[in-house]
């Protein structure tokens, strides 16, 4: 994958990973992890605490103790994935000592919890309403970390660390893109395959990276907003129902931001097509995570026209990029040596990776396609 490699395929680049075969697996999936995080905690506070003469201590020992098995499990097993020799599932070109992005803020969130958790259930009479902020918790932070790298995109800061398979000194990636790129990978199974797959699609085609910017905002906007709304519901209402509401109410926002978002992407995804067949989806610098690359309408950007049309742009269609990889700026010296420079940190190493995986058939596949 370098630039100025020959002329670009008429479809984006493909992802080799797809949910519907995977359809049985994820609804076994979700349905523990609901019974685990929704359903046990409720029935235990509810029958323990009013069905019951043990205290009220003990009461909450025992759901904090019962809680959270799938999530312990689903972090250990990501620990192992990442950590065991050969690992297939390490983020591109990582050593074996460096965890995936996901799995540092998992780590973070559980310590964020671990605390909640601990302070709310050990006084003789637990603080229900700290109990039931485990999951706005969740939201928040997530909500918080992930809205901040795009920030810091848009403000033009480099990463300061590596960020899964993001290089240090990259451009920052939109949070989602890591995001999927390690949950896909580990707890998936589409190892670094799809972790190579997904960076050469997010680095070739500027729809996409839009896309999935908007989306994180989305999500990552809905969560804050949600989970304030939440906080102030749990510490207004009466114990019982705070306890309640706290862990079904994030259930209920996921289950409706999930609606919106499976027909949204879908659309966009088409957009993408026709945009790249059309030639106007691949503005910008070749294989470059460049921020002001040029694109086609995104269907949010079509949809916020529609409401606010006086906040509406000029669109021109995205020039083609020349094959020196800069489109029309490729007589500025200046302007080449700083994407001479993004190129060698975006795909930094990113080779060496693709040929320790040569053994491997189906890399081969992708490769040659």
């Amino acid at each position: 994958m370098e630039e100025g490699n020959g002329p670009l395929p008429s479809e984006p680049p493909p992802l080799p990973y797809s949910l519907r075969t995977r359809k049985k697996a994820i609804a076994i999936f979700w349905t523990i992890f609901v019974i685990d995080t929704l359903g046990q905690p409720l029935i235990l506070y509810w029958t323990l605490w009013y069905l019951t003469d043990l205290s009220h201590n003990l009461v909450f020992s025992i759901v904090t103790a019962c809680l959270g098995g799938v999530s312990v499990f689903e972090y250990f097993y990501r620990l192992y994935n990442l950590f065991r020799k050969g690992s297939r599932a390490r983020p591109l070109n990582a050593k074996k000592s460096r965890l995936d992005f996901f799995h540092w803020n998992f780590t973070i969130v559980w310590l964020f919890l671990a605390v909640e958790l601990i302070v709310g259930s050990v006084p003789a009479e637990p603080f229900v309403r700290l109990i039931a902020m485990v999951l706005p918790t969740v939201m928040f932070y997530f909500g918080i970390v992930h809205l901040s790298l795009d920030i810091l995109r848009m403000a033009g800061f480099k990463a300061p660390f590596r960020i899964s398979s993001t290089p240090k000194g990259s451009a920052m990636p939109t949070a989602l893109y890591a995001l999927i790129e390690d949950v896909v990978a580990v707890d998936g199974g589409g190892g670094q395959i799809y972790r190579y797959a997904l960076r050469t699609r997010y680095l070739s085609s500027p729809y996409f990276r839009r896309m999935l910017f908007e989306m994180n905002c989305f999500w990552s906007g809905g969560s804050i907003i949600f989970a304030a709304a939440i906080t102030a519901v749990i510490f207004t209402v009466s114990e019982p129902v705070a306890f309640t509401l706290g862990w079904t109410l994030p259930f209920a926002w996921a289950g409706v931001w999930t609606l919106i978002t499976i027909p949204w992407v879908q659309s966009d995804l088409r957009r993408e097509k026709k945009a790249w067949a059309e030639n106007r989806g691949q503005g910008g610098i070749l294989w470059v995570d460049d921020i002001a690359a040029p694109t086609a309408r995104t269907r949010f950007a079509s949809v916020q026209d529609r409401f606010t049309p006086w906040t509406r742009d000029k669109q021109s269609a995205p020039s083609t990029p020349s094959a020196d990889g800069v489109d029309g700026l490729s007589h500025s010296p200046g302007v080449t040596a700083n994407v001479t420079d993004s190129v060698s940190h975006d795909l930094e190493n990113m080779p060496d990776s693709v040929d320790s995986m040569h053994e491997e058939k189906k890399v081969g596949d992708l490769e040659a396609k």
